[in-house]
């Protein structure tokens, strides 16, 4: 069953706003790396910025691998196969859509890929 289109144009609008406040983040996350200045004489300052520096590359490379998922929910949405399971074809169940909308498995097939990684 496929989604209503007022349905699509709901998931894709809220996937643009998330794709809009993790674009801001990594760019305010870049700026500020860009601008720390990494030269302290304190060992306990310069171990402590370059603590900072490593969080802040973390979040930036958590936020891209989340701008990918977001631009590849968006391409299924054009395509016409948002809400379908990559793995079974069956439809994803609307809740779990809601809750991570870049999902690309149903919580059947997610649930058996976590059982196959455990083993």
């Amino acid at each position: 069953m496929a989604l209503r289109k007022e349905k699509l144009e709901s998931f894709r609008n809220d996937l643009l706003a998330r794709r809009a406040v993790l674009a801001r983040g990594i760019h305010e996350a870049t700026h500020e790396m860009i601008e720390t200045d990494l030269s302290f004489t304190d060992e306990v300052d310069q171990a402590n910025a370059q603590v900072d520096r490593g969080m802040l590359l973390q979040f930036k490379n958590r936020g891209r691998e989340s701008l990918i998922q977001i631009d590849e929910a968006l391409r299924r949405i054009d395509e016409g196969v948002f809400g379908e399971c990559e793995s079974c074809s069956e439809p994803i169940g609307e809740p779990r859509m809601k809750a991570y909308p870049a999902t690309t498995l149903c919580i059947d097939c997610q649930a058996e890929l976590e059982f196959e990684r455990r083993r």
